[in-house]
């Protein structure tokens, strides 16, 4: 993303070709302060754009804000909620413990309805044997004295008592049995629904943090491309501001260069006019010349004859050509040595030189070739040594081979476009037959 910063800026470069080799070839100051305005005018625009991403990125921040409140809110929850089946689970425990206590009742009880049992059984055989309540008469009867009689009569009493009493006692034994086992059957279904109904809600809570986990990820995915976006819009302002320099830099120079023509213009007509009177009034004439010729300044660059010059020397690895599964828009020239120059291809304007997260420190420059303009990027160098706006010349150091950016080696990484550059780069070009190469 961080290559889309330069598509406008580099669209501030239309015009750059009126003030290259005199800055007056093709286009006058009235044009470059057009320009400038367009560039003034996307300036505002950009501005704009970036009021509206901060408003996104405060709108982001207050949705992250309102979730992270949310997931608090569930994060208590989820921990109440285990809490609270901790508990009904030691409930369950000691419920558990009362159902065996009352399954050992239930089972003391249950012999004891046996063993009565058994006993009624006895008790029903004998009266069937005996006729029942006349044998107590046969006891009573055969009293010898009332005395005898009365032990005789409390006697049957007691015994009739008693088995009333076995009776009575049998009968609350099995509801005592029948109470038991429905409370133990209820305590137990209503502890385990309890328990059951707050895993579920565990299960609940733990599937709604995880929902707010990934819409709270999205929300920062999406904070962060606007922050990237809102870094880009920021760099694109200053290479405009940069491009508006630049040309207000042009305008003056254009102003001096008229200055200077209109100077020399004067001075021309009038040495003329001087030389056609002295002609005129001088029968001998005589002419004569000397001097010494000047020393070219020195480079230890090898500037081709041609318009574009080799941008670096060393050894030709990537060409204009599919790579990686991507189109690699421009060659690749390594070379292992230390301070490997980097020179400018062709006169030029520098359009930005600065350090991109994809480009490392990179160099962008505008020429102008027999009318056509071009854009050459020099990227990946270790250092840059021209700045933002400079004329260079062919063949001028503009900076050292390196490793920076998106690189997995020392090399150069140069292209060529006819134009501008923009995001696409639909305007690159094959610098190979163009641009000599190593």
């Amino acid at each position: 993303m961080k290559k889309q910063v330069l598509s406008l800026a580099v669209a501030g470069t239309i015009g750059f070709s009126s003030f290259f080799g005199g800055f007056a070839e093709a286009a006058s100051i009235s044009s470059l302060k057009d320009q400038q305005n367009k560039i003034e005018k996307e300036k505002s625009d950009l501005s704009s754009t970036i009021n509206d991403a901060d408003q996104q990125i405060n709108s982001l921040n207050k949705q992250q804000s309102n979730v992270k409140e949310e997931m608090t809110r569930l994060d208590l929850a989820i921990g109440d909620t285990h809490k609270k089946i901790s508990e009904k689970k030691a409930e369950l425990e000691k419920t558990k413990a009362e159902i065996a206590r009352l399954q050992e009742e239930i089972r003391v009880t249950k012999e004891r309805i046996e063993k009565r049992n058994e006993l009624l059984k006895e008790r029903a055989r004998n009266y069937q044997e005996t006729g029942g309540m006349v044998s107590y008469l046969d006891v009573l009867m055969g009293s010898h004295n009332f005395s005898d009689f009365i032990d005789r009569a409390s006697a049957v009493a007691t015994i009739m008592q008693a088995d009333q009493d076995i009776l009575k006692q049998h009968e609350a034994d099995k509801k005592s049995l029948e109470v038991n086992q429905a409370k133990v059957e209820q305590e137990l279904a209503n502890v385990q629904s309890i328990v059951d109904d707050l895993e579920k809600m565990n299960i609940q809570l733990n599937a709604q943090r995880a929902e707010k986990d990934q819409l709270l990820a999205s929300l920062e995915k999406q904070e962060e491309e606007i922050h990237e976006h809102k870094m880009e819009l920021q760099e694109e302002a200053q290479l405009l501001a940069a491009q508006s320099a630049a040309i207000q830099k042009a305008i003056a120079l254009e102003q001096k260069r008229q200055e200077e023509a209109a100077a020399a213009a004067a001075e021309a007509a009038a040495a003329a006019a001087a030389a056609a009177s002295a002609a005129a009034n001088n029968n001998n004439s005589g002419s004569g010349n000397g001097g010494g010729a000047s020393t070219p300044p020195q480079t230890t660059a090898p500037v081709s004859s041609g318009a574009f010059t080799l941008p670096a020397n060393g050894t030709f690895t990537s060409g204009f050509e599919p790579r990686w599964g991507t189109f690699h828009y421009g060659i690749d020239i390594a070379n292992r040595a230390a301070n490997v120059p980097i020179w400018a291809a062709a006169d030029g304007v520098v359009i930005q030189s600065y350090y991109s997260s994809s480009y490392g420190n990179v160099v962008f420059i505008a020429h102008s070739v027999n009318g056509q303009t071009y854009t050459t990027v020099s990227a990946h160098m270790e250092a840059r040594t021209v700045s933002s706006g400079a004329v260079v010349k062919k063949g001028q150091q503009i900076g050292i081979m390196g490793n920076t950016g998106d690189s997995t080696g020392k090399h150069l990484h140069f292209e060529l476009h006819r134009g501008q550059w923009n995001a696409s780069k639909s305007n690159a070009i094959n610098p190979v037959g163009i641009v000599p190469m190593p």
